[in-house]
């Protein structure tokens, strides 16, 4: 069976084959560059072809600074006995989860813990624990990702190092909290538990703002799950504003805002808005409805991430009881965001059609009877006779119930 182009390609970077990978970008560079492409990396990661020179490529997507850095990083790792080849070695035991080989690893060579990737990262073997913000091909999380960090850590990993990705001070904790990968593996709480219990910090600040932070954090990068978390394990005194709505502690929103409503001085009008928005994304219906009779503009344009409003993140995570009482509150149905240009309807379709963060035509379609009531229409009829052929058509052909909702627009 032939290989697929992009798994062709996705094999050339991961090799550091320029010749290959040119080829490839001659021959099907177009097919490369645009549209959707599948991806034998996790999470959805997938290289970007735009630029089109395939040295720019590997040496982006290695994390080194160009072509001449990564061909002396290449020359080092193809030495069998070099400290950069024993180093990747390890790194990609941990990455498989491939106990054996990483403990022979770090008993030949027990400074290996402590080494440094000469990638731009510059990660220890415990970054790649976190499978976030280090190379796509290697951002992947296995089941036993405990047992690896516990070999780690037991060995003499430092539980607070920093790495430089995301601006610099990343740390393995933060890393972990904030990826999709420990999510998918079903070892996120478990391993976030096991980084703490070991001592980890939950950042450079102190107390509950590098608590707030954290949690915050996980709520920009969607999630949800790690946010409860880390929320249980503050405390509600260490929560601010922001932190608060995206968990849905609406006892702990409550003490920032005084008698008459309005917002006291230890919360300030970003972190009502971000939080705004988190409870919007995450569902929590009850601090919604508490932040709108706050004062809070159900359509204002939310700066996290492109211009959505607080509609567009409920309706895309179907949750249904926020919806309502966004309608409630006067919510329009008809605003664009400023990415996509698609409206609550049309993402919270987008979100069903592709298994969003709420998967399930049963939540979707309560909430797309809403929006439909609401007045919300689409720029395309999908069930038109001379529609064309989507992902939504061919959903809709499987769904009879969301037909006739969409039937409904209206009417």
């Amino acid at each position: 069976m032939t290989t697929p182009v992009w798994q062709q390609a996705e094999d050339a970077v991961v090799r550091g084959d320029a010749d290959a990978l040119a080829a490839l970008l001659r021959d099907h560079g177009e097919a490369l560059r645009e549209g959707t492409r599948p991806t034998a990396w996790w999470g959805g990661l997938a290289p970007s072809y735009v630029e089109g020179d395939a040295r720019a490529i590997i040496a982006r997507e290695h994390h080194v600074a160009g072509w001449d850095a990564y061909a002396a990083f290449a020359a080092a790792r193809a030495d069998a006995g070099s400290p950069v080849a024993r180093f990747e070695a390890a790194a990609d035991a941990v990455v498989d989860g491939d106990v054996a080989t990483l403990e022979r690893l770090l008993g030949a060579d027990p400074g290996l813990v402590q080494q440094r990737s000469l990638r731009t990262h510059h990660s220890t073997l415990l970054h790649y624990v976190g499978s976030n913000g280090v190379e796509g091909f290697r951002q992947r999380t296995p089941p036993n990702i405990v047992r690896v960090a516990e070999i780690l850590l037991d060995a003499g990993a430092d539980i607070d190092a920093t790495a430089d990705m995301y601006g610099g001070g990343s740390r393995t904790l933060m890393l972990a909290a904030t990826s999709i990968h420990p999510v998918t593996a079903g070892v996120q709480n478990e391993l976030m538990a096991c980084l703490l219990a070991r001592g980890a910090s939950v950042g450079g600040a102190t107390g509950g703002a590098a608590w707030s932070r954290l949690i915050n954090d996980c709520h920009a990068n969607g999630r949800g799950g790690a946010a409860e978390f880390l929320a249980a394990r503050a405390g509600p005194d260490a929560l601010d504003l922001e932190a608060a709505a995206g968990v849905g502690r609406l006892d702990v929103v409550e003490r920032f805002f005084d008698a008459r409503g309005q917002l006291t001085a230890a919360a300030t009008p970003e972190q009502l808005r971000d939080g705004f928005t988190w409870a919007c994304e995450f569902g929590r219906t009850a601090v919604v409805t508490f932040l709108l009779h706050r004062g809070v503009d159900p359509n204002a344009r939310l700066p996290k991430h492109h211009g959505q409003t607080g509609l567009h993140w409920a309706a895309y995570g179907f949750h249904d009881g926020a919806v309502k009482s966004l309608l409630h509150a006067g919510a329009r149905v008809d605003i664009h965001d400023e990415r996509f240009h698609l409206t609550p309807l049309e993402w919270a379709l987008h979100a069903w059609v592709t298994g969003g963060p709420q998967p399930g035509t049963d939540r979707c379609l309560a909430v797309v009877k809403q929006l439909v009531a609401a007045g919300a229409s689409l720029a395309q009829d999908p069930l038109a006779a001379n529609a064309p052929s989507t992902e939504l058509s061919a959903a809709l052909e499987r769904s009879p119930e969301m037909r006739e909702a969409l039937r409904r627009i209206g009417r």
